[in-house]
């Protein structure tokens, strides 16, 4: 469905409406705006079901435009690498007008995702930064954790951004013992999810936990607890690495998700 080549030669087709996080509704009901003529100030983007798509990042959104996670909570999952690239996308192109070397303005470059300062000549590229996401469980049990800017009564798996020199298997370790105070032994491997909100690669693991003993950090976790597979709490949206996490898991051990 989305190729990612730039139709960098392209001068017209879709167009997604970005403002402060928000996209705007097209004629259709999802994010594309009708066929239209491009201007220079938006970012060719990618291919679409083989139409070119371009994105307009604007002073300020509409009030019908709704924020990312809202589009993502609504849209098949099939979109998601679309909405997830135009966030991205926009906020890179929103917070590197400047050169970070030299201050000077920066310029669009057509040919390839790329800021070039005019006056030193440095390039900035869209930020990405990895992070491990993270289901202890104990047998069937699984640790969720609340941060305190949650919606009330939602748990989710653990999660933090790898520190420089570090291993994702390394910041798994460390992650989990900060937050919760918990010892991990066996690691396995998931699967990934670019995470627009705002520019995150979101590694995803299972770990076995060495005790049940919790011990929160009071900082970024306000609770955490141990949860039956037929006791959860309210769970992390269905588009989220979080929630593929412990739908597999409940699968594994023979509960419903």
């Amino acid at each position: 469905m989305l190729r990612r080549e730039l139709p960098y030669e392209e001068g017209s087709g879709r167009v997604i409406r970005l403002a402060a996080g928000r996209i705007a509704p097209g004629p259709e009901g999802g994010p594309l705006q009708t066929p239209q003529a491009w201007t220079s100030a938006m970012q060719p983007l990618c291919w679409w079901h083989d139409m070119p798509v371009a994105l307009s990042v604007e002073d300020t959104p509409g009030d019908d435009w709704l924020e990312g996670r809202e589009w993502l909570a609504r849209l098949p999952e099939s979109w998601f690498a679309l909405v997830s690239t135009a966030l991205q996308v926009g906020a890179w192109l929103r917070h590197h007008r400047f050169c970070g070397s030299c201050g000077a303005p920066a310029s669009r470059l057509d040919h390839e995702f790329a800021m070039r300062c005019g006056h030193c000549g440095h390039r900035n590229y869209p930020r990405i930064s990895p992070c491990i996401i993270t289901l202890v469980t104990h047998g069937e049990s699984l640790l969720l954790a609340r941060n305190s800017r949650f919606p009330p009564r939602r748990y989710s798996t653990l999660a933090g951004f790898i520190e420089p020199g570090e291993s994702a298997e390394q910041a798994v370790h460390r992650e989990v013992f900060e937050e919760v105070g918990v010892t991990v032994g066996r690691l396995r491997y998931f699967q990934s999810q670019a995470w627009p909100f705002p520019h995150s690669l979101m590694l995803g693991y299972f770990a076995e936990a060495a005790s049940r003993r919790i011990r929160i950090d009071g900082h970024e976790i306000s609770d955490a607890a141990w949860f039956s597979p037929r006791q959860l709490p309210q769970l992390p949206p269905a588009y989220s690495i979080s929630r593929a996490l412990i739908d597999t898991h409940l699968a594994e051990v023979g509960a419903r998700p």
